[in-house]
């Protein structure tokens, strides 16, 4: 994974920040954290180590977590009619876990937003962009 990280941030994000464009990603090192770390209970520190390498300290300027309860995603999959990955067919404990991470991580750092996940797309698109252009003042 993380190497796959390391590629991607050689080969896409570094050249187009260079660029001076902006960079969006779904996903980045947070993810390993809540879901490694919070998760499966793996050693933060070392974690950390391996992003830091694979990622050459590269870290977002801004984060929006969108929050939502653990049994509110597994009705949005129910009612997708989704066909469950690996980590999705995770018990719900895991998946607490995991959000918990995901807060407490954003309790950690100012470049997170957190958002209400339950709210209509077109208002967390509307937040978003309200906090965009704040940071860009």
């Amino acid at each position: 994974m993380n190497a796959a990280r390391a590629q991607h941030v050689i080969e896409a994000i570094a050249p187009a920040l260079a660029a001076g464009r902006v960079v969006l990603c779904d996903r980045f090192a947070d993810s390993t954290l809540a879901y490694q770390g919070y998760g499966r209970g793996l050693d933060m520190t070392m974690l950390r180590h391996i992003i830091e390498a694979a990622t050459g300290g590269l870290a977002p300027d801004r984060t929006f977590l969108l929050d939502v309860p653990v049994h509110v995603s597994r009705e949005r999959l129910r009612e997708r009619n989704a066909r469950l990955d690996r980590l999705e067919n995770e018990h719900d404990a895991f998946h607490e876990r995991v959000r918990k991470g995901f807060l407490e991580l954003a309790r950690d750092s100012r470049r997170f937003v957190v958002l209400d996940g339950r709210l209509p797309s077109d208002v967390l698109v509307e937040h978003a962009w309200a906090d965009l252009a704040e940071v860009a003042l």
